[in-house]
């Protein structure tokens, strides 16, 4: 589990008593300002805590859900068009609409760890909405994976997604007929 430097010093007390956690292996220091009682954390568990109102999505959220398996070499993560530019070498940003970003997010658990990451309805219109920007062959992969599993999407939700998201005539038009 992934924990605050502020939730490890309320925990141990002290600086100097948590600097003797760290020695005892009790507790890891991952990067600065995050610790974990795990001696390592996957980089989409600590990118998701380190950034908590960026939500997980494309790349990252396809591998996560086994909709492809090809490992991202980056993660992508959706921010508000006005929040801060993130400079961590493993993030790749993308940069939304502020009343869009958080529709069709979840929370899922990881290895005892919270993700921040759109909801396999949501996921399936930011394939169609950035076609354009995917490699054909992995387009056609996701695509695929996606049509397995249509009975299982809330279609309700991806109607109402679609309408709220820019591009939605070009989205509806692709959902017809490309998945359904």
């Amino acid at each position: 589990m992934l924990f605050t430097y502020s939730q490890c010093k309320e925990k141990y007390g002290s600086q100097y008593q948590l600097n003797k956690a760290i020695k005892s292996a009790e507790i890891y220091q991952l990067e600065k300002g995050i610790y974990s009682d795990k001696k390592r954390e996957s980089d989409i568990c600590v990118i998701s805590f380190k950034y908590p109102k960026a939500v997980l999505t494309l790349n990252s959220a396809f591998y996560y859900y086994g909709l492809t398996d090809t490992i991202p070499e980056k993660h992508i993560l959706a921010t508000e068009r006005g929040a801060a530019k993130i400079t961590d070498s493993r993030v790749i940003q993308k940069f939304e609409n502020s009343g869009t970003v958080q529709m069709g997010a979840v929370n899922v658990e990881n290895d005892g760890n919270t993700l921040r990451i759109y909801g396999r309805e949501r996921l399936l219109l930011e394939l169609l909405r950035n076609k354009t920007k995917l490699s054909f062959d992995y387009y056609k992969e996701v695509l695929s994976n996606f049509r397995k599993i249509t009975e299982e999407l809330n279609m309700q939700d991806i109607q109402d997604y679609a309408y709220e998201l820019p591009k939605s005539a070009m989205i509806m038009e692709l959902l017809q007929l490309e998945v359904l």
